[in-house]
């Protein structure tokens, strides 16, 4: 009679193989978890607006590459109306003046040549009103007049543009330093009165005014 003994240890080695395999999916099951809770928590946690202090440094380069960004990282935007009003008021300006500046510049050239086809200025004399012999010298200085006062308000128009965006910056960074400022809610100014006394060299010179009655303010802040 032959008997067959199969030995054991595959049986081992195959339970040690599973739990193993177990014990990898509980390690990624819980690391899995572990990652999405903090993702969740990441999401939920919001910024406390209250406490919040811009950047002045980040403030000052929005508003250099976009007049305006400034103000809206400040969360001022109630400033926003009046940087865009100020671009729109001075390039309407200058676009009016660089207008009549060119106008004014063709009437010129018109009135000071003799060809009789070119009269443009016509459009800006009153009812009735012809360039003739008698005054043609008079109208000569005052287009001329006119064509420089217009070139004049157009290059002020465009200054002030430059100034309203220099402006924007400046308001942009000032207003984020000043974020930074704490000023106590104790904000109060204390007034009385109080006696000055005179150095030395004064008693020396006037001893009956060897004192003085004054005010005495404090401010805390």
């Amino acid at each position: 009679m032959l008997t067959l003994v199969f030995p054991t240890r595959m049986s081992a080695q195959s339970a040690d193989t599973t739990a193993v395999k177990q014990d990898t999916i509980v390690k990624k099951d819980t690391l899995h978890a572990a990652i999405k809770t903090d993702t969740v928590a990441k999401r939920k946690q919001k910024r406390d607006w209250a406490t919040w202090r811009p950047s002045s440094k980040r403030a000052l380069w929005l508003s250099l590459v976009l007049p305006g960004a400034g103000q809206i990282y400040n969360r001022k935007y109630w400033k926003l109306p009046i940087v865009y009003g100020g671009f729109v008021g001075c390039a309407y300006a200058m676009r009016w003046n660089n207008m009549m500046y060119k106008d004014y510049s063709q009437a010129y050239m018109d009135i000071m040549d003799d060809d009789p086809n070119t009269q443009s200025y016509n459009q800006f004399l009153h009812l009735g009103n012809k360039v003739d012999e008698s005054n043609k010298d008079y109208y000569q200085d005052l287009f001329r007049k006119r064509k420089d006062r217009y070139r004049k308000w157009r290059d002020m128009s465009f200054f002030c543009m430059v100034g309203v965006y220099l402006l924007s910056v400046v308001d942009a960074y000032v207003d984020a330093s000043l974020s930074e400022f704490d000023i106590s809610k104790d904000l109060s100014l204390r007034a009385a009165p109080s006696v000055l006394e005179n150095s030395e060299e004064g008693k020396a010179r006037n001893p009956f005014k060897s004192s003085a009655v004054g005010l005495q303010c404090s401010l805390n802040f």
